[in-house]
């Protein structure tokens, strides 16, 4: 990166707060096309719901020969359902043995257009980005929503052979996975038989775990809350976090310990990119060994969340293969 698009860059990361809680509030929202027909019921403490979900498989019946699951997140402009890419993902013995599973974080004018059952849960628009709670039937939260998906990926009934998940967001459903890597309780509650990765798309911000943010000149400072206040709250430092992070513990140890790839297209232009690869300094700044954290470039690949899944370093991303560098 030159010193003029990395000073570019620490400028849209250190306003990033300030900038996007405005944005985020503001956007419009139009209704997705279609809405998945399956649905995963959700129950937390605060209640219950159902969220749309397209599967590449019946997972309501036994699926032995299944090894490895593939979770596809969407973002804003491409609510619609990511399960067509499943069959770009069947090859070799790793995607034979897969089964892609796509939900859908509808918005409450989705539900108002496609006339959806009141148990659908409906979040505000980008609010699922940064696991907020859903606005309807229940409190439920996007983490809630992952921690479900991967109880169910856990259940050896349906699943005996299982032994790989992939979580897998483009945008903001980067941002969702990029978070839920960091404060997810579904990892541990799945058990030690289901290894997970977590990859991450070109989202527009990251969750940064400390005060610390990349300068101009290289290394990190402490940013001056005189400029944003807000720079260090949720969902972009931990202050104000919500109830589902619970106590902070060692939050970022775990984190770090996790399999993170980092996918970034290289033709999206600059600002993305260099958000991406500063906030993989951060972390190798922070963790000079012992970091599980890999940043893949993806050549030739805009802003388009099929074109990066389906690239050779997004295959390899997703199904454990070698054929992208590793930076």
């Amino acid at each position: 990166m030159t010193a003029r698009l990395a000073a570019l860059g620490l400028t849209l990361i250190a306003f990033q707060a300030c900038a996007t809680t405005t944005a985020s509030t503001s956007a419009p929202d139009r209704a997705v096309r279609t809405v998945a027909r399956g649905r995963l019921d959700v129950v937390t403490e605060t209640g219950r719901g159902a969220i749309p979900v397209s599967v590449s498989r019946d997972w309501d019946r036994p699926q032995p020969d299944v090894t490895r699951a593939i979770v596809l997140f969407h973002g804003l402009r491409g609510r619609d359902s990511l399960v067509d890419i499943a069959p770009d993902l069947a090859r070799g013995d790793a995607g034979q043995a897969s089964i892609v599973i796509a939900p859908q974080f509808v918005t409450e004018e989705d539900a108002r257009v496609h006339q959806l059952p009141h148990a659908v849960l409906r979040w505000r628009f980008s609010a699922a980005s940064g696991g907020a709670a859903s606005v309807g039937p229940a409190a439920i939260t996007s983490f809630e929503v992952i921690d479900a998906l991967l109880a169910r990926l856990a259940d050896r009934a349906r699943f005996p052979r299982l032994t790989r998940a992939v979580l897998a967001g483009h945008s903001a459903g980067a941002q969702l996975v990029q978070r839920y890597a960091v404060v997810g309780h579904g990892p541990s509650r799945a058990g030690s038989g289901l290894s997970i990765r977590y990859v991450v798309a070109s989202p527009s911000t990251y969750l940064y775990l400390s005060e610390d943010r990349p300068a101009p000149a290289g290394g990190f400072q402490t940013f001056d809350r005189a400029r944003c206040a807000d720079f260090n709250h949720w969902k972009y430092g931990l202050e104000g976090a919500p109830r589902y992070v619970g106590a902070r513990g060692d939050l970022e140890r775990v984190y770090a310990e996790r399999e993170v790839i980092y996918l970034l297209a290289t033709a999206q232009g600059p600002d993305r990119f260099a958000r991406g690869r500063a906030y993989m300094r951060y972390m190798s700044a922070r963790h000079p060994s012992g970091l599980n954290h890999h940043l893949w470039e993806v050549p030739g690949v805009a802003h388009h969340t099929r074109q990066v899944f389906t690239s050779p370093c997004g295959l390899a991303a997703l199904l454990d293969g070698a054929t992208c560098a590793a930076r």
